[in-house]
């Protein structure tokens, strides 16, 4: 199967302290992907190395078949690879619309010399909400639409996330806990809206999630780390047998 991410022999360094070890892990393009480990073990520090959000100092992240290794976070996400984080950055005065609408790509009204001309962006933003309307209804916030973000409950607000990424145009998101602190009905849902996502639209999913007990139903491999490195990688069946997990959660 293709990939959509694959990350050779990374490695981020803060001072003496080696964060990602010499990391090598092949997400599949249309999976669900959990990257998983105790605290410190640098799941974070992974997702933001392949994001742009930090330099790796030595080896490759590809997205796809190209070299984004040193592109900086905008030049990714234009390339269709979105990040998400675990407290959502929403403009919460805002309605779900809108946030949605934010995020679409080149609106001719967004420039000072355009806007001034309405039939310049007219069609432009009306196809926009179109889009929108349509997205939201994908993550589950159709019938939340006028309500400003603020009023949304945590587990909405990350699916409004998920609808931006995608109004971006992403094809592969970066979840950072799309469940934490999200009710188990709604966790559930959120999971269930992206496995959806990844069969109808072919959306990859790269996630980091400690609630093991709702996502290990619904994703396809599972990645391990522990002091920086990999030390498991396969089925969820598994990966959560393998004595080098066990020991990495217990500290032994």
């Amino acid at each position: 199967m293709a990939l959509a991410i694959k990350v050779q022999n990374v490695s981020k360094f803060f001072g003496s302290l080696r964060a990602v070890d010499d990391v090598s892990v092949d997400v599949e393009e249309k999976s669900l992907t959990i990257l998983i480990g105790p605290n410190g073990s640098g799941k974070t520090t992974l997702i933001n190395t392949i994001a742009g959000l930090y330099g790796a100092d030595s080896g490759k992240v590809l997205f796809g078949s190209r070299d984004i290794t040193r592109l900086p976070p905008h030049r990714i996400y234009k390339l269709g690879l979105a990040r998400t984080f675990q407290i959502p950055s929403l403009f919460w005065k805002l309605t779900v619309l809108e946030n949605a609408m934010v995020a679409t790509r080149d609106n001719p009204g967004e420039g000072f010399l355009r806007s001034i001309v309405r039939s310049s962006w007219m069609s432009k933003e009306k196809e926009a909400a179109e889009n929108a309307f349509k997205t939201l209804e994908l993550v589950g916030l159709y019938e939340v639409w006028d309500k400003p973000a603020e009023s949304l409950s945590g587990g909405q607000m990350k699916l409004l996330e998920i609808g931006r990424a995608l109004m971006g145009g992403a094809k592969v998101v970066l979840l950072d806990e799309p469940i934490s602190g999200v009710n188990p009905t709604l966790a559930h849902e959120i999971f269930t809206k992206l496995v959806s996502l990844r069969t109808d639209l072919g959306i990859t999913f790269f996630i980091i999630e400690h609630r093991l007990d709702i996502a290990l139903k619904y994703i396809d491999t599972v990645v391990a780390m522990a002091f920086g490195k990999v030390i498991a990688n396969g089925k969820p069946e598994v990966v959560m047998a393998d004595p080098r997990l066990i020991e990495a959660y217990l500290g032994g």
